[in-house]
C-alpha cells in the first residue's frame, strides 16, 4: 500500500506517535501514490525501551565525510529493509549523499521505497531534497549473462585457462564430451560473488565516489555468512590453484612449443593473482573498524534472538565490526484488557531478558523499535521509522 497525503494518513501518523500506539492494530487504509509528507522531529513513539537503549548514536554514524559502510542483517521477517532503508534515507536528510544496496536475491527494496528500482543499476530515490540512490543486485540477470557467455563462447573460457597452464589438448579432449554443457548452470555462490563484485566496484570505480554512506540490506542470515566468508574461502582457492600452476611450470614449458603457442599474453595465473588481491581489499574493508559497521536486526522472539546470537558469534569469527541490535516490533505499553497483547507482551519481555543474559548479544549497543499501526513504505514512512530508531 503507498502513503498518501491525505488528511487521514497525516492524523494516523501524528496519532501513532501522540498517542504512543493503540493496542488494536489495524492496516492503512490508504492506496494512491503521493507527494512527499514531512513528519515533525518532535515526534517520539513510546515503547518498553528505557531512553538510554533508545539511542542509537546516530551522530556517531554520520559523523565525517570518509565513506562508511553498514550491513543490516538478520533473521528472516524482521525487517531488515525497513530498517536499511530509514538508515539511508536519514543519512540522506542529513547531507549525506547515500548508495542504499540490496544483496537479497528476494528483493523488497523496491517495495519498501514504493518504486521500481529492479534492473541492476543505480536508480535515484524520488521524494528526497539530498542525493539518495538505491541499486537491486540482479542475479538472476547475471546468471544469463553466465549462461550466454559460455553457450557463445562454446566454452572457450575454460579453454582459454588451460591452454595458458599447457593443457590445450586435454581441453579439446573434454571439449568432445560436451563438458560445456554443464556450464549452463551457474556455480553455487553466484548470488555472493555478484555482491561482492558490487564490493570491489564500490572501492575501486570512480562513479561510486561520490557517495560517503553506503547501506547494505543484506540477504537472511545463512546468505549474508557466506557474503561474508567468500573472500577467505576464494583467496585459498586461489593460493591453491597458484601453488598447482607453479608445480605445471615445466610441463607447461614443454607443452607450449609442441603446441606452437606464440607471444606473450595476460595468463590466467595473472588474472587470478588479480581477483585474490581484490578479495584481500574486500576483506580488510569487511574487518575495517573505522569505516565498516554490521548491524543485527531482530524481534523479539526467542527463536529470532536465538539466531541472532549465532549471527553475531560468527561476525565476530571473521573479524566483522559489530556494535548494534535492533529488536524491532516491540509492543507499546497497554493501554486496554487485551489478553492477546498481554502475553504478546509477556513473551517480548522473556525474550528481552535473554538478550541480557546472552554473552554475544549483551554487549551491544540496543535499539528498541516499536510495532507501528502504519505500514512502513515509502519515503515519508520511512522517515517517520527513521526518526523512531535512529537517534
Amino acid at each position: 500500500m503507498l502513503l498518501t497525503s491525505s488528511p487521514h494518513l497525516t492524523r494516523r501518523l501524528f496519532f501513532a506517535a501522540s498517542r504512543h500506539l493503540s493496542p488494536c492494530l489495524s492496516p492503512l487504509a490508504a492506496t494512491r501514490s503521493a507527494p512527499f509528507l514531512t513528519v515533525p522531529r518532535t515526534l517520539r513513539v513510546r515503547s518498553i525501551a528505557t531512553p538510554a537503549e533508545a539511542t542509537a548514536g546516530f551522530d556517531e554514524m554520520a559523523a565525517g565525510t570518509q565513506r562508511k559502510f553498514f550491513l543490516l542483517g538478520g533473521k528472516g521477517g524482521v525487517g531488515k529493509t525497513s530498517c536499511a532503508a530509514s538508515l539511508a534515507v536519514k543519512f540522506a536528510n542529513n547531507g549525506h549523499p547515500t548508495l542504499i544496496v540490496s544483496t537479497d536475491p528476494a528483493h523488497s527494496l523496491s517495495d519498501s521505497f514504493a518504486q521500481d528500482l529492479s534492473g541492476g543499476t543505480l536508480v535515484p530515490v524520488d521524494g528526497l531534497d539530498s542525493p539518495l540512490f538505491a541499486l537491486e543486485i540482479n542475479p538472476e540477470k547475471t546468471r544469463e549473462e553466465f549462461r550466454s557467455a559460455s553457450q557463445s563462447s562454446g566454452g572457450s573460457g575454460v579453454k582459454d585457462f588451460m591452454d595458458s597452464m599447457g593443457l590445450g589438448m586435454l581441453a579439446e579432449r573434454l571439449g568432445e564430451l560436451k563438458l560445456g554443457e554443464l556450464l549452463d548452470a551457474p556455480p553455487p555462490g553466484l548470488d555472493e560473488a555478484i555482491a561482492i563484485s558490487k564490493v570491489m566496484q564500490f572501492v575501486e570505480a570512480q562513479e561510486y565516489n561520490m557517495f560517503s554512506r553506503i547501506v547494505f540490506d543484506t540477504a537472511p542470515t545463512g546468505h549474508t555468512l557466506r557474503l561474508l566468508s567468500l573472500p577467505d574461502f576464494l583467496d585459498a582457492s586461489i593460493g591453491k590453484i597458484m601453488k598447482l600452476r607453479q608445480k605445471l611450470a615445466s610441463a607447461t614449458s614443454a607443452l607450449k612449443s609442441v603446441f606452437g603457442q606464440e607471444g606473450p599474453r595476460q595468463d590466467a595465473s595473472d588474472k587470478l593473482e588479480q581477483l585474490r588481491k581484490r578479495m584481500i581489499k574486500v576483506r580488510e574493508l569487511f574487518r575495517d573498524t573505522q569505516s565498516t559497521e554490521f548491524i543485527i536486526v531482530t524481534i523479539p522472539t526467542v527463536m529470532a534472538i536465538s539466531e541472532s546470537s549465532r549471527l553475531c558469534t560468527s561476525l565476530r569469527k571473521e573479524h566483522v565490526p559489530v556494535k548494534r541490535l535492533i529488536v524491532n516490533q516491540i509492543l507499546p505499553p497497554p493501554a486496554s484488557d487485551c489478553k492477546f497483547c498481554a502475553m504478546k507482551r509477556k513473551d517480548q519481555m522473556h525474550a528481552l531478558e535473554m538478550i541480557q543474559n546472552d554473552p554475544e548479544l549483551k554487549g551491544l549497543k540496543q535499539i528498541q523499535a516499536p510495532l507501528v499501526d502504519v505500514e512502513i513504505r515509502g519515503v515519508p514512512a520511512l522517515r517517520f521509522m527513521g526518526e523512531m530508531i535512529w537517534k
